[in-house]
C-alpha cells in the first residue's frame, strides 16, 4: 500500500495575488491521491516563506519523521508545484537528499519528475531556480523602488515616534506629524541637548508625560534618527555612496539641535554632563535623593518614609551603620534657603546686563574670523577628498583606499559643519537682548524657579550649580566645586553685604553653607 504526506504551503502575497489558497491545494492533492489509490498519512499546513527551510511546521514534520525512524516506511511527500516546496535551489537539493535518506520521496503532482532519470535533474533545476529568480528580481525591484523614493524625499516604512503614516484620497502615502508624541519628542531632544540629565531619565519622564512605554533602544534610535530634522539617510549600495537627502516631511527640530544631541550622546561617560551621578527617583518629597553625601561616612544618602503613631515621617538617611538621617522637609527648606544666595540685587542685575551686552559685542566681532578659519579647514578637507576621488578615477588608488580616506574625514567634516552652523545661529543679533533678559531672569531668580519646578527640573538646576555631590552635615551644605557664575554671584552678594554693614557678617545659613574651590575645601 502506498502512503503519502501532503505539504500545503501559502504565503500572504501569493494567497492574495495568485489565489494559492490552502483549500485549493488540498483539494488537488487529495484528488491526485485518490486517483492513484494512495493513502494519506499526514497533512502539513504551512504559512511561511519558502526562501529557507526554517519554517515552523516543516521543522516539526522533519523532527517527527526522525523521531519515528525505527518504523521505517517508504512514503511520498506530495505538493502541487516545486515552488511550494522551496524557492532556494541549493537548499532544495540538500533537503531532497535528506528526505531520500529518510525514505521519503518528494514529488510535485503538477510537475512530476522521476529523479532516477539523470536528465530529469535538469528539469528540476529549472523548476527550482525559476521561483528563486522571481524572488530575487522582486526583491531587487523593491530595493530600487525604495531607494528612488528616499532620493525623492519620501520616508519609507513605519513612521518613527512623533510621526504617523497617512494616505491621501487618491491613494498616495505620506508621513504627517502626530501629536502629542511630536511635542513630547521635541521636549526630549531639548533635554538631551542640554546635557543636564542622563538619557534614561529623559526617557522615563517622556514616558510619564505620554503614557506610552517607549523602550530604551527605541528611544536611542530615535535620538540618532536624522529624519527628525527633516532629512533622510540613504545607505551606500553597490557603487552609490551613502548620503543625506532633504525629506518631504515636516521637521520637528532644527539641524543645529540634532547635532547638539549627537555631540551629547557621543560623550564617553556621564561625567561630562553637569548632573552629578546618582539614582534618579521621581519623588516630589526627595528631590535631592542621590545628590547628597553623608558627613560621617561619605556615602550617598538615600531617602524613605517611616510610619509613626499618627502620621508618616520622611527622611534623607544613610544606608550604612553610621545611622545619619535628617527630616527631608527641613533639608529641602534649608536647600531652598541656600539657593537664595544666588539672587542678584537690582543694581547688580543691571551691571550684569551691561557686561553681557559688551561681551556679546566683542565676541560677535570675532565670529566672522572664526567662521573663515573653520570654512577654510572645511574647504581644505573637501579638496583632499576631491583629489582622492580624481586619483581613484585615474586608477592611481583602489576603491578601498578611497573609501578609507572618506571615512577618515567624515567625522571631522561633521564636526566642522556643526561648529559653523552654531556660529551662524549665535551671530544673529535680532533677539539677543530678549534672550539675555530671559537668561538673567532665570539666573537671578533661581530659588523661585527651583521652588516651582518639577522634581526632574529641580535636579537639573542642582546639577547646573553643583557639578559634584553636596555634603550635608545637618545644618550646612558643602561641596568642592560650584558653577563659576553661581560662585561669582554669591561672592558679589557677600561682599556687597559686608560693605553695607561695614563689617564681616557672622556665619549664617546663607553664607557658609557652600564653599567653592579656593574658599573652604571640604575636610573629612
Amino acid at each position: 500500500m502506498k502512503i503519502a504526506d501532503l505539504y500545503i504551503r501559502v504565503s500572504t502575497d501569493e494567497q492574495a495575488d495568485k489565489g494559492y489558497s490552502q483549500r485549493d491545494q488540498e483539494e488537488r492533492l487529495r484528488k491526485h491521491c485518490a486517483s492513484l489509490n494512495i493513502t494519506i498519512d499526514r497533512i502539513i499546513y504551512e504559512d511561511h516563506s519558502a526562501k529557507t527551510f526554517e519554517r515552523p511546521e516543516w521543522k516539526k514534520y522533519i523532527f517527527n519523521i526522525k523521531k519515528g525512524r525505527g518504523l521505517k516506511q517508504n512514503k511520498f511527500l506530495f505538493f502541487t508545484k516545486w515552488d511550494r516546496f522551496s524557492r532556494n535551489t541549493s537548499e532544495a537539493y540538500q533537503m531532497i537528499s535528506n528526505l531520500n535518506k529518510l525514505c521519503i520521496t518528494p514529488q510535485a503532482i503538477e510537475q512530476p519528475l522521476d529523479l532516477r532519470v539523470p536528465e530529469n535533474k535538469l528539469l528540476l533545476a529549472i523548476y527550482l531556480s525559476t521561483p528563486e529568480v522571481e524572488n530575487d528580481r522582486r526583491a531587487l525591484n523593491v530595493t530600487y523602488g525604495m531607494r528612488r523614493a528616499i532620493k525623492e524625499g519620501r520616508m519609507m516604512g513605519i513612521a518613527p515616534y512623533g510621526y504617523i503614516n497617512r494616505c491621501t484620497e487618491d491613494g498616495r502615502k505620506y508621513v504627517a506629524v502626530k501629536e502629542p508624541e511630536a511635542t513630547n519628542m521635541i521636549w526630549a531632544f531639548k533635554q538631551v541637548a542640554k546635557g543636564h540629565l542622563p538619557s534614561a531619565v529623559v526617557l522615563k519622564e517622556m514616558n510619564r508625560r505620554d503614557g506610552r512605554k517607549l523602550t530604551k533602544n527605541a528611544f536611542m534610535d530615535a535620538l540618532r534618527n536624522i529624519a527628525y530634522c527633516g532629512k533622510l539617510f540613504l545607505k551606500a549600495y553597490n557603487d552609490e555612496e551613502e548620503k543625506i537627502v532633504e525629506g518631504k516631511h515636516d521637521p520637528l527640530i532644527s539641524e543645529e539641535l540634532f547635532m547638539k544631541v549627537q555631540n551629547t550622546l557621543n560623550r564617553k561617560s556621564n561625567q561630562d554632563a553637569f548632573l552629578p551621578a546618582g539614582r534618579i527617583i521621581n519623588e516630589e518629597r526627595y528631590p535631592l535623593r542621590g545628590l547628597l553625601l553623608c558627613p560621617k561616612c561619605n556615602k550617598t544618602l538615600t531617602a524613605s518614609g517611616a510610619k509613626g503613631r499618627s502620621k508618616h515621617y520622611y527622611y534623607y538617611h544613610c544606608t550604612t551603620a553610621c545611622g545619619f538621617r535628617h527630616n527631608s522637609e527641613i533639608v529641602n527648606d534649608l536647600f531652598l534657603e541656600e539657593l537664595s544666595k544666588f539672587r542678584f540685587s537690582i543694581g547688580a542685575e543691571k551691571i550684569m546686563n551691561t557686561i553681557l551686552k559688551q561681551n556679546f559685542s566683542i565676541v560677535s566681532n570675532g565670529l566672522n574670523d572664526e567662521k573663515k578659519i573653520l570654512q577654510n579647514k572645511l574647504n581644505s578637507i573637501e579638496e583632499r577628498i576631491d583629489k582622492a576621488r580624481d586619483m581613484y578615477l585615474d586608477d592611481k588608488i583602489d576603491e578601498e583606499d578611497f573609501r578609507r580616506i572618506k571615512m577618515k574625514y567624515k567625522a571631522e567634516i561633521e564636526n566642522l559643519t556643526f561648529k559653523l552652523n552654531s556660529l551662524k545661529s549665535s551671530g544673529q543679533t535680532s533677539d539677543v537682548e530678549q534672550k539675555m533678559k530671559q537668561a538673567l531672569n532665570a539666573i537671578t531668580k533661581i530659588s523661585e524657579r527651583y521652588k516651582n519646578a518639577s522634581t526632574i527640573d529641580k535636579r537639573a538646576i542642582v546639577g547646573l550649580i553643583y557639578p559634584e555631590k553636596l555634603i550635608f552635615d545637618g545644618e550646612y551644605f558643602q561641596t568642592t566645586k560650584i558653577n563659576s557664575l553661581a560662585g561669582n554671584i554669591a561672592l558679589i552678594n557677600k561682599e556687597l553685604g559686608n560693605k553695607k554693614n561695614r563689617q564681616r557678617s557672622e556665619k549664617t545659613s546663607n553664607v557658609g553653607l557652600v564653599t567653592s574651590t579656593g574658599f573652604k575645601p571640604v575636610t573629612f
